[in-house]
């Protein structure tokens, strides 16, 4: 597969995953694009991967946490003026709103570990592979982030999923 047809392929579930790990529409397009620059310039590497989408996914990982390193460096903080959607009227919608609100309001580390948990669906071991570290690390982040969630929302709609 040419780095244009992938692209052509999957930029968009890139754009979705990137909007899911950043939190932010905008943030993720910017992480996207630079990733895309840097896997061009590598792709007749990356293409001979295993899995060359997981490998890019990885790329926008790092590309985010690395972001906002230099964001924090120029004391820019990424929380601060994003704007997340006003809550929906309707009340089925409520639940999904405070959730999305508090999803957003976690440190980096953790709201990349509930995205690719939760949204990827991978495991602690896949997971420890993307971010690079230990599963002990992830399994660390995804519990605070897992109890933060719940102590922002008792009663609540929170379930475990199991780590297998």
């Amino acid at each position: 597969m040419t780095f244009e047809e992938f692209v052509a392929s999957r930029l968009a579930a890139l754009l979705r995953y990137a909007t899911v790990v950043t939190w932010n529409p905008h943030l993720a397009e910017d992480v996207v694009q630079e990733v895309l620059v840097r896997a061009q310039a590598r792709w007749g590497r990356i293409s001979r991967v295993e899995a060359p989408e997981r490998y890019v996914q990885r790329m926008v990982v790092n590309e985010f946490l690395s972001w906002r390193r230099r964001a924090a460096a120029r004391l820019l903080h990424l929380g601060d003026g994003i704007d997340m959607p006003e809550p929906d009227h309707a009340e089925r919608h409520a639940d999904r709103d405070a959730m999305m609100r508090l999803i957003g309001s976690l440190p980096p580390r953790q709201r990349a570990v509930i995205a690719l948990r939760f949204y990827e669906d991978m495991s602690v071991e896949e997971i420890a592979d993307v971010l690079s570290c230990r599963t002990s690390t992830v399994r660390t982040h995804l519990s605070r982030a897992m109890d933060t969630l719940r102590a922002a929302l008792p009663g609540s709609l929170i379930t475990t999923k199991e780590a297998p």
